[in-house]
């Protein structure tokens, strides 16, 4: 019998340390699959236009002439303003929610995982007939106006209510849910005797979280903000409804143009021939902008391990 036994847990851990195993190789097989996808329908874009495709402004599929610059511009400045609205937003309530009461935290932790379940099109809906009028006709004026704002450069100085400013609030409405849970979770993962200790030598409550919750769950918190980052990279709907759709290098936080993904909705139903490889080009250069920034964020932590007394 424990022979039988012994054979038989044999096969079970043989089993499954392949399945894992195969799981684990799938992760990367899969995404070197994406990228010799997305080369292989590009090349007829590359061998067309060269390298001056990723700085070329015109965007004409009559004349046959199409350049990445606005799209990818595009792409930059909405993500960086959607984090740039949705990363203190998210860390105040993540913080407050690791240290709120269980009863009234738990509801409100409930509330924010259910933001995280809408629909993107949901988003978009609601910035195209609520957002839109509301950023025209009284946001953008106050900033521009009362706080003199439309004197700085590249801010803009009146605008319809479409365009990067309202793209990027959209996006950061999406991607605080995200963000904030997952810092949430790992403020709750911060050993209690650590934060009482640093409370007990008289920090405040600020002091206990930037001096040992920040640092304890560093990983953790840039893990959060690249989910987040992932997400406003790739988002189309939400974009697609409030940005303006027009094909033109950003001038100004109010003017309307477009980023990558909402170029490939535009336009890939339609798509054949070179205009077809112009959008697998654009894949492609969305797709090494995430992997960039991923790597970017592996060797920041390698390089600031030892700050954070990690070997």
């Amino acid at each position: 019998m424990a022979r039988t036994m012994n054979i038989s847990d044999t096969t079970v851990d043989r089993t499954f340390r392949i399945a894992t195993g195969a799981a684990a190789v799938a992760i990367p097989l899969l995404l070197l699959l994406f990228i010799v996808q997305l080369t292989w329908g590009s090349l007829p874009a590359w061998r067309e236009f060269g390298p001056g495709f990723l700085i070329g402004t015109e965007w004409d599929p009559v004349a046959g002439r199409y350049g990445a610059l606005p799209a990818i511009a595009g792409t930059l400045l909405t993500t960086f303003l959607a984090l740039l609205f949705a990363i203190p937003a998210a860390f105040v309530t993540a913080l407050y929610l690791a240290d709120a009461p269980p009863v009234f935290g738990g509801i409100l932790s409930q509330a924010l995982d259910l933001l995280a379940a809408i629909p993107s099109v949901i988003y978009g809906m609601w910035g195209l007939f609520v957002l839109a009028p509301i950023m025209q006709e009284t946001i953008q004026p106050f900033l521009s106006e009362t706080l003199g704002l439309g004197r700085i450069p590249f801010f803009g100085v009146d605008g319809d209510g479409f365009g990067f400013l309202t793209a990027g609030i959209i996006l950061a409405l999406m991607i605080l849910p995200y963000i904030s849970a997952v810092m949430r979770n790992v403020f709750l993962m911060t050993p209690p005797m650590l934060v009482e200790s640093a409370r007990g030598i008289g920090c405040t409550r600020w002091e206990a979280a930037r001096d040992i919750m920040v640092r304890y769950g560093a990983r953790g918190l840039l893990g959060a903000i690249f989910i987040g980052l992932g997400r406003a990279l790739g988002e189309t709907m939400a974009v697609l409804f409030v940005i303006g759709n027009i094909s033109e290098v950003p001038t100004s936080l109010y003017s309307s143009g477009t980023t990558i993904a909402a170029t490939l909705a535009n336009h890939f139903a339609e798509a054949d021939g070179v205009l077809r490889a112009v959008l697998f080009a654009l894949g492609l250069v969305l797709l090494a902008l995430s992997l960039a920034v991923q790597i970017f964020a592996r060797y920041y932590l390698m390089l600031t391990n030892s700050s954070r007394g990690e070997k």
